[in-house]
């Protein structure tokens, strides 16, 4: 196993994401294309995306979500002081290849690849995998600095 990049407090530090709701727990590999993340949070009976005693899939769309938002952050310039505001509008061509997350007792590896990018838009594709199995794969579009667009 690699040795993480960025664990979860420094995660934690630089998503809007907190407490419980910070769900990743370390960075694996990134580079400006792409990250790779870690996350046990889909065991935890706190999660606070839990309902009816269980994680759904498409719950994993937040932790691609937060993987994103932590690409983000790494990009960041350094005279960023804080990362800039980012907000999933699209999720399109999603498989949920199993039924619920909090069952998978393997780690799970959240990965997004930046497909295309400009100033207010970046086109994202993620998997969500553990033990070398596909769970979840798809393409999600974010908008950055949407304050900016009114």
């Amino acid at each position: 196993m690699l040795k993480p990049l960025h664990d979860h407090a420094w995660i934690a530090g630089h998503i809007p994401h907190q407490g419980s709701m910070c769900l990743l727990h370390h960075v694996e590999a990134w580079d400006e294309q792409s990250i790779s993340c870690r996350a046990n949070s889909h065991r935890d009976a706190d999660n606070p995306l839990r309902a009816h005693g269980q994680l759904g899939a498409a719950c994993g769309i937040e932790y691609a979500a937060q993987a994103m938002a932590v690409h983000g952050a790494l990009l960041a310039t350094e005279e960023s002081t804080a990362p800039c505001a980012g907000f999933l509008v699209s999720v399109r061509g999603t498989e949920l290849h199993v039924a619920r997350l909090d069952d998978i007792a393997a780690e799970l590896e959240v990965k997004a690849f930046c497909i295309t990018r400009d100033e207010n838009n970046i086109l994202y594709e993620f998997s969500i995998s553990a033990a070398g199995t596909i769970l979840i794969e798809g393409r999600a579009a974010v908008i950055v600095n949407a304050e900016l667009l009114t």
